[in-house]
């Protein structure tokens, strides 16, 4: 049982809409709710309780008594009535399970923002005293610790009655403990949530009759563990889509895989579910894996359960880590969110167990640029791009569902979109299979694009999703100076070859450049030789990931704040 209460006062006009109705979510299926109190306190002393009409329910279900598919969570909204400044607004529920989310086991996470008032935060939480727990808590006071009729009672409480502005310039990476909270856990150790989660989830990875047959079609005329294991995942990523609760309250149970492969459909427990049971189906061992898909490198001391919201796949016999839940992320890989995480092994725990980083110099993009510069400032040109790992994921899923009339237009629509008229051609690799590799070419004619006489910076004419600019712009970016970052490697090679019309004379050009710290080096030449201009780039970013500390960000930054400033320089040209 969870009782919740709390008290807010409104001081300024801007706070009104905002706090004029509130709500709370619980899983339908094992939770009731239930609205203790809910009014408007008047600044005149009057109380007006929130009407019934004020009540508004939302719940996910299914048709007549059936249950919902892939969601049960219910969504209560209250709306206050007749809030104005100076009243306060007071609500309190209570959350009645009727099972726990692991049998005989419970643990939560609270935290409270530095940068908003609170007047007075009191928390309590009474368990048996037989229930072993541990417990660890940040900027708090411990005001009871007493055990009463078999009953053990925990009392904290805070106060933060004058909030500071938080300094904060990334919140890519955030751990427990870093603001006001607690941690509170039955579980003894990480191991034993793997266990509990495994206990329900590994008997639904059986191989059926209906997953023999399928595995053994999805992966015919595959030989070996990696060629075998890559078909059964590229099906999974691709055929079944991804909806639905993760890990959390009322959805740590995966859905039977008939249901999965009826629906074609699957949160990501299911996903690992399916693959691990295709898996076995061709004699190859797999385990379902926890981990934070959020923004926690980290885990806390205390092992809770909400640590741990996602599940992919780990094959013991290839080391590899799978997500089948992203449908773009290449067999080998796994999305950005789920790299250099820790992770809890089910059925095979191991202490320390994390998802490797992105490999340092995978992401990569290498273009190669001809352009001819016409009389009149218009631009004749061809542009060929390769790109490897991040990039090259990316480039096939943005251009995976184009259609064939939207190829023939989007050279002319790129131009359009900047205000100029262009046309021409693109053509790209097929861009269907689940690769981190990718090319594509374009060409085009651009009227006008440039001024006669004038001047302009060395840029990609095209799209160019991963090139040197990309990497230089992060020199802008403000660095937090307290608190680390998400970070990975990369790597952009460009090559321009620019041919002038003869009434055209280049007067000035960049001056080449090399630079290098311990993680990042790059190197420009501007090479001229009549009308002919010949420019070189490239960057080179080793930063190994998947976090970097504020020192090594603001080395980094100030590395590519002079990158910047070389990109900025211009290549200047008038008429004979």
């Amino acid at each position: 049982m969870e009782d919740r209460e709390w008290a807010v006062q409104i001081v300024k006009e801007q706070a009104v809409d905002y706090m004029k109705d509130t709500s709370i979510s619980y899983s339908t299926s094992i939770q009731k709710a239930d609205v203790i109190s809910a009014y408007t306190l008047k600044a005149d002393g009057r109380r007006i309780d929130v009407p019934k009409a004020n009540f508004q329910v939302e719940t996910n279900g299914g048709k007549g008594d059936g249950g919902p598919a892939f969601s049960d969570r219910t969504t209560m909204t209250v709306v206050f009535p007749e809030l104005a400044v100076n009243d306060t607004v007071v609500f309190a529920y209570r959350l009645t399970g009727s099972q726990p989310v692991f049998e005989r086991h419970f643990s939560t996470v609270e935290n409270f923002n530095p940068s908003t008032y609170y007047g007075d935060v009191r928390m309590k939480i009474d368990a048996p005293e037989t229930m072993p727990a541990r417990y660890e808590a940040w900027q708090l006071k411990e005001a009871r610790n007493a055990v009463a009729n078999g009953r053990r009672v925990i009392e904290w409480t805070w106060q933060n009655r004058a909030p500071m502005e938080s300094t904060r310039k990334d919140w890519s990476v955030y751990e427990l403990g870093q603001a006001p909270g607690l941690a509170y856990s039955t579980f003894p150790d990480y191991a034993s949530i793997a266990d509990a989660y495994g206990a329900r989830a590994l008997p639904k990875a059986a191989v059926t009759p209906r997953i023999q047959k399928l595995a053994d079609e999805v992966a015919a005329g595959r030989t070996g563990t990696r060629e075998i294991a890559h078909a059964l995942y590229d099906w999974v990523a691709t055929e079944i889509s991804y909806a639905g609760n993760c890990i959390g309250l009322g959805a740590v149970v995966p859905r039977d895989t008939d249901f999965v492969l009826d629906n074609r459909m699957g949160d990501c427990k299911d996903h690992a579910t399916l693959l691990q049971a295709m898996l076995a189906a061709k004699g190859i061992r797999s385990q379902q894996a926890l981990i934070n898909a959020g923004n926690s490198y980290g885990l806390p001391k205390i092992p809770v359960v909400s640590m741990v919201n996602h599940v992919i796949t780990y094959i013991p016999e290839l080391d590899m880590y799978l997500d089948s839940t992203s449908s773009d992320t290449p067999f080998g890989s796994v999305p950005p969110s789920s790299a250099g995480k820790p992770v809890l092994l089910v059925d095979g725990y191991r202490d320390g167990s994390r998802t490797p980083p992105m490999p340092v110099g995978r992401n990569r993009q290498v273009q190669s640029t001809h352009l001819k510069v016409l009389a009149d400032g218009s631009v004749e040109g061809d542009m060929t791009v390769k790109l490897a790992g991040m990039y090259g994921a990316a480039s096939r899923a943005g251009l995976r569902e184009v259609t064939e009339q939207q190829r023939q237009e989007m050279v002319k629509n790129y131009f359009e979109r900047s205000g100029h008229e262009g046309s021409g051609s693109i053509e790209w690799d097929d861009a269907k299979a689940l690769a981190d590799s990718h090319r594509y070419s374009a060409k085009f004619q651009v009227k006008e694009l440039l001024p006669v006489p004038g001047a302009f910076q060395v840029d990609a004419p095209f799209f160019s999703a991963g090139g040197v600019a990309r990497f230089a712009a992060g020199g802008a970016d403000e660095v937090d100076p307290d608190f680390p970052s998400a970070c990975t490697s990369g790597y952009a090679e460009e090559e321009f070859t620019y041919e002038f019309a003869p009434e055209l004379k280049v007067l000035a050009v960049p001056s080449n450049l090399k630079l290098a710290n311990d993680l990042i080096s790059y190197e420009a030449s501007y090479e001229l030789d009549g009308n002919r201009l010949k420019v070189r780039r490239v960057i080179d970013d080793r930063t190994p990931g998947p976090t970097c500390a504020p020192a090594v960000n603001a080395a980094n930054q100030a590395l590519l704040k002079k990158v910047l400033s070389n990109l900025k320089s211009q290549v200047v040209y008038g008429t004979n």
